[in-house]
Protein backbone atom coordinates (compact mmCIF):
# COMPACT_ATOMS: atom_id res chain seq x y z
CA UNK A 1 0.00 0.00 0.00
CA UNK A 2 2.97 2.35 0.82
CA UNK A 3 4.79 1.62 -2.71
CA UNK A 4 1.58 1.92 -4.33
CA UNK A 5 1.12 5.47 -2.59
CA UNK A 6 4.87 6.39 -3.20
CA UNK A 7 4.78 4.94 -6.72
CA UNK A 8 1.62 7.96 -7.76
CA UNK A 9 3.43 10.98 -5.81
CA UNK A 10 6.63 10.21 -7.65
CA UNK A 11 4.58 10.25 -11.04
CA UNK A 12 2.83 13.36 -10.11
CA UNK A 13 5.85 15.32 -9.40
CA UNK A 14 7.72 13.86 -12.28
CA UNK A 15 4.75 14.92 -14.54
CA UNK A 16 4.30 18.17 -12.86
CA UNK A 17 8.80 18.72 -13.91
CA UNK A 18 8.15 18.12 -16.89
CA UNK A 19 4.98 20.10 -17.95
CA UNK A 20 5.78 23.40 -20.25
CA UNK A 21 3.59 26.17 -19.49
CA UNK A 22 3.36 29.00 -21.83
CA UNK A 23 4.23 32.07 -20.32
CA UNK A 24 4.25 33.77 -23.68
CA UNK A 25 2.39 33.02 -26.69
CA UNK A 26 0.82 34.75 -29.78
CA UNK A 27 4.32 36.84 -30.46
CA UNK A 28 3.95 39.05 -33.24
CA UNK A 29 4.89 42.70 -35.09
CA UNK A 30 2.31 44.66 -37.02
CA UNK A 31 2.59 46.08 -39.32
CA UNK A 32 5.33 43.72 -40.95
CA UNK A 33 7.63 45.16 -42.86
CA UNK A 34 7.21 48.73 -41.47
CA UNK A 35 9.06 52.09 -42.17
CA UNK A 36 8.94 54.33 -38.76
CA UNK A 37 7.11 51.95 -35.90
CA UNK A 38 5.43 48.61 -35.20
CA UNK A 39 3.75 47.26 -32.32
CA UNK A 40 4.81 43.82 -30.75
CA UNK A 41 1.53 41.86 -29.66
CA UNK A 42 1.47 39.09 -27.45
CA UNK A 43 -0.48 37.47 -24.53
CA UNK A 44 1.30 36.60 -21.10
CA UNK A 45 0.03 34.44 -18.49
CA UNK A 46 1.14 36.52 -15.27
CA UNK A 47 2.52 39.47 -14.24
CA UNK A 48 5.77 39.69 -14.67
CA UNK A 49 9.24 41.50 -15.84
CA UNK A 50 10.51 40.68 -19.40
CA UNK A 51 13.29 41.63 -21.86
CA UNK A 52 12.63 42.59 -24.98
CA UNK A 53 15.27 42.80 -27.42
CA UNK A 54 15.54 43.38 -31.18
CA UNK A 55 19.02 42.30 -33.12
CA UNK A 56 20.23 42.51 -36.59
CA UNK A 57 21.50 39.62 -38.52
CA UNK A 58 24.81 39.66 -37.40
CA UNK A 59 23.20 38.91 -33.56
CA UNK A 60 23.99 42.48 -32.72
CA UNK A 61 22.08 43.61 -29.92
CA UNK A 62 20.60 46.82 -30.91
CA UNK A 63 17.55 47.78 -28.71
CA UNK A 64 16.98 46.32 -25.14
CA UNK A 65 14.42 46.88 -22.39
CA UNK A 66 13.45 45.89 -19.69
CA UNK A 67 9.44 45.95 -19.67
CA UNK A 68 6.42 45.08 -16.75
CA UNK A 69 3.87 43.15 -18.19
CA UNK A 70 0.10 42.19 -16.97
CA UNK A 71 -1.61 39.11 -17.15
CA UNK A 72 -3.48 39.06 -20.53
CA UNK A 73 -2.81 40.79 -23.74
CA UNK A 74 0.25 43.46 -24.10
CA UNK A 75 1.81 45.63 -26.82
CA UNK A 76 5.33 47.04 -26.74
CA UNK A 77 5.72 50.36 -29.46
CA UNK A 78 9.40 49.71 -31.09
CA UNK A 79 10.31 52.84 -33.58
CA UNK A 80 12.97 52.32 -36.12
CA UNK A 81 14.91 55.61 -34.73
CA UNK A 82 18.34 55.12 -36.56
CA UNK A 83 18.25 52.02 -37.61
CA UNK A 84 19.01 51.16 -41.59
CA UNK A 85 16.40 49.25 -43.36
CA UNK A 86 16.77 45.55 -43.22
CA UNK A 87 15.62 42.11 -41.41
CA UNK A 88 15.96 42.40 -37.66
CA UNK A 89 15.16 39.61 -35.06
CA UNK A 90 13.20 40.36 -31.76
CA UNK A 91 12.98 38.59 -29.00
CA UNK A 92 10.77 38.49 -25.78
CA UNK A 93 11.96 36.85 -22.68
CA UNK A 94 10.84 35.86 -19.50
CA UNK A 95 11.94 33.26 -16.42
CA UNK A 96 10.92 30.58 -18.61
CA UNK A 97 11.20 31.04 -22.10
CA UNK A 98 12.66 33.05 -24.96
CA UNK A 99 10.20 33.33 -28.28
CA UNK A 100 12.11 35.29 -31.23
CA UNK A 101 10.65 36.34 -34.56
CA UNK A 102 11.93 38.39 -37.32
CA UNK A 103 10.74 41.83 -39.17
CA UNK A 104 11.51 44.09 -41.38
CA UNK A 105 12.57 47.63 -41.78
CA UNK A 106 11.74 49.43 -45.03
Amino acid sequence: MIKKILFILFLSITSLGFSQENSIDGLSAAPNPFTNSTKISFTSTSNANIYFTVKNVLGKTVFKKNIKVQFGKNSIPFYKNDLPTGMYIYSIQDKKKIISKRFVIR
